[in-house]
């Protein structure tokens, strides 16, 4: 147990990642290195993504017909071609706003041990709702003893 006296660590990084089209794109290992990097041993690690047509999501990372079954019930739930007024970057602009509301731009996770405290099964994705690729900035901001 660490001592009362520790100073709490403040850790900042900024990654930016390549996304592929309307796709759940892993990036876990990333963030468990940020978490190494920052000497965090107990703490918080909090993921903010700074777009408004993509989110993060911490789901299965076994099988990958999971991730493609959530894209297919979302494209269903959200489809293009619907009838909205805002449209100004293509059809597929309101509704990638759409499932990022429906879904986060943020996530946190407790670091146990110097580990992110994500169960066996679960990854870290960004998923990108738009119809092509884009750069993506993930604030990872890590906080503990």
């Amino acid at each position: 147990m660490p001592s009362t006296t520790s100073r709490p660590i403040h850790y900042q990084t900024v990654m930016t990642l390549e996304t592929r089209p309307k796709a759940l794109q892993r990036f876990t290992m990333k963030v468990q290195d940020a978490v190494r990097e920052s000497r965090v041993i107990t703490g918080l690690c909090c993921l903010f993504l700074r777009h408004t047509s993509a989110s993060l999501v911490i789901q299965e990372n076994a099988d990958p017909t999971v991730l493609l079954d959530m894209e297919t019930f979302l494209s269903k739930l959200v489809p293009e071609g619907a009838d909205y007024r805002h449209n100004d970057e293509g059809p597929d602009d309101m509704p990638a706003h759409l499932r990022t509301a429906l879904t986060h731009t943020s996530e946190q996770i407790p670091i146990i041990n110097g580990r992110l405290a994500l169960g066996t099964w679960q990854g870290i994705y960004l998923w990108e709702h738009r119809s092509r690729s884009y750069r993506r900035d993930v604030v990872v901001h890590i906080t503990g003893i």
